[in-house]
């Protein structure tokens, strides 16, 4: 079984949701100023060439530690380099966020999730929340997707695993100490809705499967696995991750195939598309999991008929 905490590591913007029911506010990204020994390689690079214009493209991992900082030269070299920096969405913008999750996450007023939940299930959700110290009827509000993510988000926290140390940050305080215009692939509005489109039932099993993963460790165990691999860069270790991801049938793993390769994967391509014909360079910074496979965005773009080359 793969956990939601897979599907949260996967989509940039549900990184917020561990503080959907606190504090928004991002905190300040790693420095760049700290001595440290030659930084080794991390997640992947690739540069991608049309006509004389470039796009970097760098997987990156949306939590993080202080030790994975500062990124290796080359990478930092590439986005000293580009015009722009270009990532999934721009995750110091908090009113969007707010926008989204209240239209895709958050249930009417006077429905609750009690109400879309078997009583097994409830049982399950209430001492995982006991558990957290979140009080069930500060949350009750919420649906079923975003209480998984809540919560699966929360336990990367409590071990570690940080928002503000997400590569994104990193990459945007370089890109504001260079004054370098941001752009988004995505927006807020547009990664929650995906969420959104699970059934209540798909919903249930997605929470079920999240909160047993919580439970045993397994959900800790897995998001380390891919945390690994982007750290040493290990393409192999990646690339067999997603294989295994794929191979099971559970809700989460669905919904990865269905939005992470199926819709999101050639929409990424088509916008990077975009950048290599109007932009002489860019760097783009995408979840590690849309860099890998017969799917990912290289692969993409090289039988658009554009010239990839992978770094690392």
């Amino acid at each position: 079984m793969k956990s939601g905490v897979i599907v949260l590591l996967s989509v940039c913007l549900a990184l917020w949701l561990g503080f959907a029911h606190a504090d928004n506010d991002a905190a300040p990204a790693p420095s760049t100023q700290a001595k440290a020994p030659k930084a080794p390689n991390r997640g992947t690079l690739f540069r991608v060439r049309h006509r004389g214009n470039t796009a970097y493209l760098f997987g990156t991992i949306h939590v993080g530690q202080p030790a994975f900082f500062p990124l290796e030269e080359e990478v930092t070299r590439a986005l000293a380099h580009a015009g722009k920096l270009v990532l999934e969405i721009d995750i110091r913008k908090p009113e969007p966020f707010q926008l989204a999750l209240h239209k895709h996450g958050i249930y009417p007023v006077g429905e609750t999730v009690d109400r879309h939940l078997g009583p097994a299930t409830l049982v399950l959700l209430k001492q995982a929340l006991q558990e957290a110290a979140i009080p069930f009827d500060d949350v009750r509000h919420m649906k079923p997707w975003l209480l998984a993510n809540m919560l699966a988000s929360l336990d990367l926290e409590r071990h570690g695993y940080q928002r503000s140390h997400g590569i994104e940050m990193f990459l945007l305080s370089l890109a504001d100490k260079q004054a370098k215009e941001v752009q988004e692939l995505e927006s807020a509005e547009y990664q929650m809705s995906l969420f959104d489109t699970m059934s209540d039932a798909e919903q249930e099993q997605y929470l079920r499967e999240t909160l047993a993963e919580l439970g045993d460790g397994n959900a800790l165990k897995k998001a380390q696995a891919l945390i690994d691999a982007w750290a040493r860069a290990d393409g192999a270790a990646a690339e067999t991750f997603m294989r295994n991801l794929l191979g099971e049938t559970t809700a989460s793993s669905r919904f990865t195939h269905r939005v992470l390769l199926d819709k999101r994967n050639p929409e990424m391509a088509s916008k990077i598309e975009a950048l290599l014909h109007n932009e002489e360079t860019t760097f783009v910074g995408v979840g590690l999991l849309h860099m890998v496979g017969d799917t990912g965005v290289p692969t993409l773009l090289r039988r658009m008929g554009y010239d990839v080359e992978k770094l690392y």
